[in-house]
């Protein structure tokens, strides 16, 4: 039975990309289940790729997943664990609100009025996150002068705000790890003027439609593996906490009774 795996939500470049499909080769040999790279480059959406019933091991965003109503919900395999001290090697995450590093901004209060990049509206760490947060300051009314996107990926936001096209841009915790480590100098260029809450990590997921003893032989493997702890900076995988993710939807339920349905 072949199944695909992606993991493009956090291939922020060909190297990382690279040390993924390194990563899933070793699961597919350790479970014996036959794991095949899938290519699904941006723009297409990432929701196409997690409607797929042919996908073995591939990252969910927390968000959609926690909102998902209907029998094709994706099943958790398992979540990885960020080497970040702030995350405490746990399977965590936030957003960090990024600007230039020669911006005038040096809060969150100081980029009210300024021009706000996001990737996608279901996205937790590229749109989500930074809404629920300012729900109870926005009041229902606009915040930004100006929304840039949406820009799909995390490498777009920080495209955008280093090229000046937007003032700042919420970045993935985990992405930013990744940048600081391959992309050193791109990662220099930028300022983090505030952060979000932790929430659960974006977590590896397999299609409904996987039958249950490849869906575990796959979980198992994934917490059993070794990692390049380097070049992916985590320190391996957590078994998935299904009942931790609810806190996303019921943020985003809290920010749309506040008045503040959509980020502006």
């Amino acid at each position: 039975m072949a199944l695909f795996a992606n993991a493009r939500m956090y291939a922020l470049d060909s190297a990382v990309a690279a040390a993924w499909r390194a990563l899933f080769a070793r699961v597919s040999d350790r479970a014996a289940v036959q794991l095949q790279w899938l290519e699904h480059p941006p723009p297409r959406p990432l929701a196409d790729l997690w409607q797929r019933d042919d996908i073995g091991c591939a990252f969910i965003c927390g968000y959609p997943w926690s909102t998902w109503s209907g029998e094709r919900r994706p099943l958790p395999l398992a979540v990885p664990r960020p080497s970040n001290s702030l995350s405490e090697r746990r399977p965590r995450y936030w957003s960090d609100v990024v600007v230039r590093a020669d911006s005038r901004f040096a809060s969150l209060a100081d980029l009210l009025g300024a021009r706000m990049a996001y990737t996608s509206v279901d996205s937790q760490s590229g749109y989500q996150a930074l809404r629920t947060m300012l729900a109870d300051r926005a009041s229902g009314r606009t915040l930004f002068a100006a929304m840039v996107g949406p820009l799909v990926t995390p490498r777009r936001v920080v495209d955008a705000v280093l090229a000046g096209d937007a003032d700042a841009g919420p970045l993935d915790s985990y992405c930013h790890d990744l940048l600081r480590r391959h992309e050193t100098a791109v990662a220099a260029r930028l300022r983090v003027v505030a952060s979000t809450p932790l929430t659960p990590m974006p977590l590896l997921a397999t299609a409904a439609a996987t039958p249950a003893d490849v869906r575990a032989r796959l979980t198992a493997a994934l917490l059993a593996v070794p990692v390049d702890a380097d070049a992916l900076q985590i320190d391996g995988f957590a078994t998935v906490d299904p009942e931790a993710y609810a806190v996303l939807a019921q943020r985003a339920a809290q920010a749309d009774r506040a008045g503040y349905t959509r980020l502006a």
